[in-house]
C-alpha cells in the first residue's frame, strides 16, 4: 500500500488535516511541504497506478478536477500561473501537483520545480493545520463554486 493509499483512506475518514475537499475524480489536499504556498495535491479516488489505468471519461474527470483547482489557486493566492506535474514514479498511484507560482519568486526558482530548490529552500515551511486554516477554507470554496 502507498502513502497516497493511505492518504486516500485519511481522506475519506475525514481525518487528513491537509484535506481541501472532495472532487468527483478525487481528492484536493495540500501539499506536506508549502515550498509556495498554496501547493496542493488531487489525489485519484479510486486509487489507481496512473492516468493510463483509467477510461476516457475518468481520465477526462480527473483531468478538469486538476484545472479547477489550478483556477481556484489563482484565485485565491494571486499566482500569475499554475504548473502541473504528474508523475508517480516514487509514489506509484496517480496523483497530480498542482503548484500556484508567483512573479515574487527569484528568477532562477521560477524555472524549475520546487523539489529542485537548494537544500535551504528545499527544507521550506511544513503544512500547519492552523496557519493553514484559511487557506484550507478559501480554497474549498474556490473549488466547489466551479464544480
Amino acid at each position: 500500500m502507498t502513502l497516497i493509499h493511505r492518504n486516500v483512506e485519511a481522506c475519506r475518514a475525514g481525518t487528513f488535516p491537509p484535506l481541501i475537499c472532495r472532487l468527483p475524480s478525487g481528492w484536493a489536499v495540500l501539499c506536506d511541504m508549502q515550498y509556495l504556498r498554496g501547493y496542493t495535491i488531487l489525489l485519484a479516488d479510486p486509487v489507481v497506478s496512473s492516468l493510463n489505468a483509467l477510461d476516457r471519461a475518468a481520465r477526462a474527470a480527473y483531468l478538469l478536477d486538476t484545472a479547477v483547482i489550478g483556477d481556484a489557486l489563482i484565485e485565491v493566492t494571486g499566482a500569475y500561473r499554475i504548473n502541473y506535474a504528474t508523475m508517480g514514479n516514487s509514489e506509484p498511484a496517480l496523483h497530480t501537483h498542482i503548484i500556484p507560482r508567483y512573479r515574487t519568486e527569484p528568477d532562477a526558482y521560477r524555472k524549475i520545480g520546487p523539489w529542485s530548490y537548494p537544500d535551504e529552500i528545499l527544507n521550506g515551511t511544513p503544512f500547519d493545520p492552523i496557519r493553514d486554516a484559511d487557506l484550507i477554507a478559501r480554497l474549498a470554496g474556490a473549488i466547489q463554486k466551479r464544480l
